[in-house]
């Protein structure tokens, strides 16, 4: 097996709904767009994508979201040098269709204090949901890297809870330290890098936003 040298998560650039909520009440989730701002922080980070991969080929996999879509544009990669897959598992977590402001803002309180790992919004899903989806695309990561092709890059084109829950599940990180952490920023990166005892470390942590509580001798 082939395992990449590197595993680059890297969340989309501001999107319509980052600036401005209520647009939920009437664009649905997936079909929003980039704004300027998130349209330059996407060509940045495509800056230290391009030095850091180099001539290297390239795996990529990519949210179904159009800002995931435009994030991924605004790269500028070398198409020669990377192999692109719509991957549906890494999309953002459903909140129900048409969101109501007022309603989503009532349930993110309940989602603080119920655990934004078990809180499932109404019509949508809990993190719960979007963990075990996120296994499931792991699974066929990993056999992936059975191809005698496989790139010693993989890059993720995702948004800020799915590249958690991706580290979550990678490093068996426990609920408690899950619960403990916040999302990157628009366009931020994490990197999961090889190393010679052939374990993977993650370039940087997760910002906290409060201290992990957990139940028992796992957190």
């Amino acid at each position: 097996m082939a395992r990449p040298r590197r595993i680059v998560l890297v969340r989309h650039g501001e999107s319509e709904g980052n600036s401005d909520d209520t647009v939920y009440e009437r664009e649905p989730d997936h079909a929003l767009r980039l704004t300027e701002t998130g349209r330059r922080q996407a060509e940045e980070t495509g800056v230290r994508l391009r030095e850091m991969f180099g001539q290297e080929p390239v795996s990529v996999y990519v949210s179904p979201y159009r800002r995931a879509h435009e994030t991924l544009r605004a790269f500028d990669l070398d198409m020669e040098r990377v192999r692109i897959r719509e991957e549906p598992r890494l999309r953002e977590q459903d909140w129900g269709n048409w969101q109501d402001r007022e309603d989503v803002r009532l349930q993110k309180t309940y989602r603080d204090a119920y655990g934004h790992f078990f809180y499932r919004f109404a019509q949508g899903e809990s993190g719960a949901d979007v963990y075990d989806r996120v296994g499931a695309f792991l699974e066929s990561l990993y056999r992936s890297f059975e191809a005698p092709d496989s790139p010693e890059n993989v890059l993720l084109v995702t948004h800020g809870l799915t590249m958690r829950l991706f580290c979550m599940r990678w490093f068996h990180w426990s609920v408690a330290e899950f619960e403990s952490l916040s999302n990157p920023d628009n366009g931020e990166i994490r990197v999961l890098e090889l190393g010679a005892d052939g374990k993977y470390t993650l370039d940087r942590p997760f910002d906290r936003w409060r201290v992990p509580e957990s139940y028992g001798i796992t957190g």
